[in-house]
């Protein structure tokens, strides 16, 4: 939980009032999923090495001894990696065993499609190429936590509205961190695209987000959910008039609203 807390404010809250089991579980999947976030956004690592560690990785998580295999990928880079990616094996052992496949399937495919977009150097151009890099690193976080939730309790959710609850999610994350992003030469942006249009896209995928919690049933996955949704909002609407981060203060207080 202090890794998680270190690395999320924005899900932080909500993981952290999961039940017992679903906590872990989640837990889990979105540390996994944060220690090769860290490696695709590396700022030193050069993307040849990059893209090889992914994929590496990738092949780990799909082998019949995944920790073991992990230990030697990792192992020559203790000096280059952050902490949260060479506590990789911690995560997937935090896991319940019961959803331990459910997480590994994710993050071996999260892994492939970071690959994939090191290797392209995040080469966006059309709304098309935006889709599919918001379902490589966000959209298919939605399907995990939707695998997650049928796992736990049975509880039923759209994929397609999961996609959309992760990308929406990605969008407001795209929007707030454009200038350090345009500072390391990478542009999420189509062409032709400014704040309006970005702003557009990430509207319209908050609102199917809104709709594929409307018909959770009342349980932890709609509390859950709730949060990180809340906060999208918010931060979209604060980007429309020109601010960039919501205030320490303001996050309690749309927290507090949603208890």
């Amino acid at each position: 939980m202090t890794m998680l807390e270190q690395t999320s404010r924005t899900f932080y809250i909500p993981i952290s009032r999961l039940v017992p089991g679903l906590k872990e579980a989640v837990t889990s999947g979105y540390l996994c999923m944060r220690a090769i976030d860290e490696i695709e956004d590396h700022e030193q690592l050069p993307d040849s090495l990059k893209s090889s560690l992914l994929s590496e990785i990738r092949d780990a998580l799909r082998t019949e001894q995944p920790l073991e295999a992990i230990s030697k990928v990792l192992e020559p880079h203790q000096s280059d990696l952050p902490a949260v990616t060479l506590q990789l094996n911690d995560w997937l052992v935090l896991c319940p065993p019961t959803a331990l496949p459910i997480v590994q399937r994710y993050t071996a495919k999260m892994s492939e499609q970071m690959a994939d977009w090191v290797h392209t150097g995040w080469d966006i151009r059309t709304e098309e190429d935006l889709d599919r890099y918001t379902y490589s690193v966000a959209g298919m976080v939605g399907e995990m936590l939707s695998e997650l939730w049928q796992w736990y309790d049975g509880t039923a959710s759209d994929m397609n509205k999961a996609v959309a609850f992760g990308r929406g999610l990605q969008a407001v994350n795209i929007m707030r961190n454009r200038d350090e992003d345009l500072k390391r030469g990478v542009d999420f942006f189509p062409d032709g695209w400014n704040l309006k249009d970005m702003l557009q896209y990430t509207k319209r995928n908050l609102k199917l987000a809104d709709d594929y919690i409307a018909e959770l049933k009342d349980g932890p996955a709609m509390s859950f959910c709730k949060i990180p949704l809340a906060l999208a909002h918010a931060t979209t609407k604060l980007l429309s008039v020109g601010g960039n981060k919501l205030t320490r203060a303001a996050v309690l207080k749309i927290v507090g609203s949603l208890s």
